[in-house]
């Protein structure tokens, strides 16, 4: 059995644990706030930029002979996998739920004959996949020393991916990252960067109902593939970044459920210690007394 001073000094640690807990959920429920605002604002301008390249590329006359960033190379031998974690822990599973399905993807992808390539963003998903993928990483982004999230971010991310296309290291990019829905709940989703009509079409097809023209038609200025070639390299950075916000909220929110449960089972632990120092306290004081007790009776 511990002594009451072993008992009392690891009360008073973890009550010291309890304030860091307590003060990094105050912290994440503050940034929480900001990050989710942004990752919200993110969605409709995405969206929207979606919804363009998808009707300019309907409105083209040869879709086939469209830019390769929309409708790929030709080829789907080599697939590339843009991983988007966090840089730090203490946040529950949210990184581990990423990873977990970046590996789902590598392993289907080894199955169906597909050499993989990882680009990992965040330096928790690259300390997890390096165990086992190490040879496959080509590309390796730290956003630690960011203090905060901006295009010019996303859009270095995307030259680089796009250089990477048009030299030919690979045919396909996919991005896996984690989409916020709320506080409790996050996503791990995969989402393909290029060809950039592939996932156009998914998102078309959850769509109930287009765009109302009103029997308007439209003519460009240049032509169709003239406009895409600018836009789908935007296309690219916004998808990235839109991924990156969505990341902070997720990591945000889970970082405060994660620090709000190790502060209630801090507080469990300093009951049940506090019980244990009290029932040891006494035993003590009543095993002093009987010794006393005794010894008067002997004289």
């Amino acid at each position: 059995m511990a002594s009451l001073k072993e008992l009392k000094n690891r009360i008073g640690s973890v009550k010291n644990t309890q304030k860091i807990t307590r003060a990094m959920q105050m912290v994440a429920a503050a940034k929480l706030r900001k990050a989710q605002d942004a990752a919200e604002k993110s969605r409709p301008y995405s969206d929207r930029l979606g919804g363009i390249i998808r009707n300019l590329a309907s409105s083209m006359t040869d879709a086939a002979g469209g830019p390769e960033l929309l409708v790929g190379n030709g080829k789907s031998d080599t697939v590339m996998l843009v991983v988007a974690t966090a840089d730090r822990g203490l946040c529950g599973g949210f990184n581990t739920n990423i990873v977990r399905k970046a590996r789902e993807e590598i392993v289907a992808l080894e199955k169906s004959g597909k050499k993989v390539k990882l680009f990992l963003i965040g330096k928790k998903g690259y300390d997890q996949l390096k165990r086992l993928y190490e040879d496959q990483i080509v590309e390796f982004i730290s956003l630690k020393e960011e203090r905060s999230l901006h295009a010019g971010i996303a859009q270095d991310i995307g030259a680089k991916i796009t250089a990477m296309f048009e030299a030919g290291e690979f045919d396909i990019c996919k991005l896996i990252f984690s989409e916020f829905e709320n506080v409790m709940t996050q996503t791990a989703v995969a989402k393909t960067l290029i060809p950039a009509m592939a996932d156009l079409d998914e998102a078309a097809e959850e769509e109930t109902s287009g765009p109302d023209l009103n029997g308007a038609i439209y003519t460009y200025e240049p032509d169709e593939a003239g406009i895409l070639r600018v836009l789908l390299p935007r296309n690219i950075n916004t998808q990235i970044f839109t991924a990156l916000l969505e990341n902070q909220a997720g990591e945000m929110g889970s970082k405060m459920t994660a620090m709000d449960n190790a502060t209630r089972n801090a507080g469990e632990m300093i009951d049940k210690l506090t019980l244990t120092f009290n029932r040891t306290r006494q035993a003590q004081i009543t095993s002093e007394l009987i010794e006393i007790i005794s010894g008067a009776e002997a004289l």
